[in-house]
């Protein structure tokens, strides 16, 4: 072989080496890229599933010291005050608040309530012994079939307001432990007794009662 030959060979090889080495490298370059396109993809697809899930504890029931704030409206998310609450009503409706971590516990609607301002002579010995400043609130949710309890109206079997569940008309005296007076509901709506912390209104126990309905809505 002339000196010719073996130098073109050898060119030749050397330009076949460095066109695979810049293959292999063009490929790394490549899979390394895709692999970070998928991996901020991934990433991107995880943090709505992440935002959307209910903080820890807003699925509790309330507890001692919770705060109550509004459930809708203008005022959602704000602290309730006694100056909130017309006296004689309409209530207001409200979710309890960790006073600590702020979370609000209403990843559950059994937390839902309906507080309502009342003239104290009004009340039985028991409401009043439970209420602040006649002011008491009850579970939203009515013990029949679990609907929402959403109206304040005339009862239709006396001259006073009420709650009422407009699912089948159980109505209910928030001045008497919120006890049926009319329709089907088998019993009272559960209560939360009330204190005053700071000027807010402050959950001062546990519910007295079962939340919720007894059969399927």
């Amino acid at each position: 072989m002339s000196s010719t030959s073996f130098n073109t060979a050898s060119s030749s090889s050397d330009h076949i080496a460095d066109s695979q080495a810049d293959g292999c490298a063009e490929q790394t370059r490549r899979t390394l890229l895709l692999g970070a396109l998928a991996t901020t993809a991934c990433l991107g697809c995880s943090v709505p599933a992440r935002a959307g899930e209910d903080p820890p504890g807003s699925d509790e029931r309330p507890q001692k010291g919770d705060l109550l704030v509004f459930s809708e409206g203008d005022k959602e998310g704000k602290l309730v005050t006694a100056a909130d609450l017309p006296l004689g009503g309409p209530p207001v409706h409200a979710w309890p608040q960790d006073p600590k971590t702020s979370v609000v516990r209403s990843a559950s609607r059994l937390n839902e309530l309906l507080v309502i301002r009342l003239d104290p002579a009004e009340l039985d010995d028991q409401t009043r012994g439970r209420a602040v400043d006649g002011i008491i609130a009850y579970s939203a949710i009515c013990s029949h079939a679990g609907c929402p309890v959403t109206a304040w109206v005339k009862s239709d079997v006396g001259d006073k307001e009420v709650f009422k569940c407009m699912c089948h008309n159980s109505e209910y005296d928030p001045r008497a432990g919120a006890k049926v007076v009319f329709g089907p509901a088998p019993r009272r709506l559960a209560v939360l007794p009330l204190a005053f912390a700071d000027g807010s209104l402050s959950v001062a126990g546990n519910f007295i009662g079962k939340v919720g309905g007894t059969q399927p809505g």
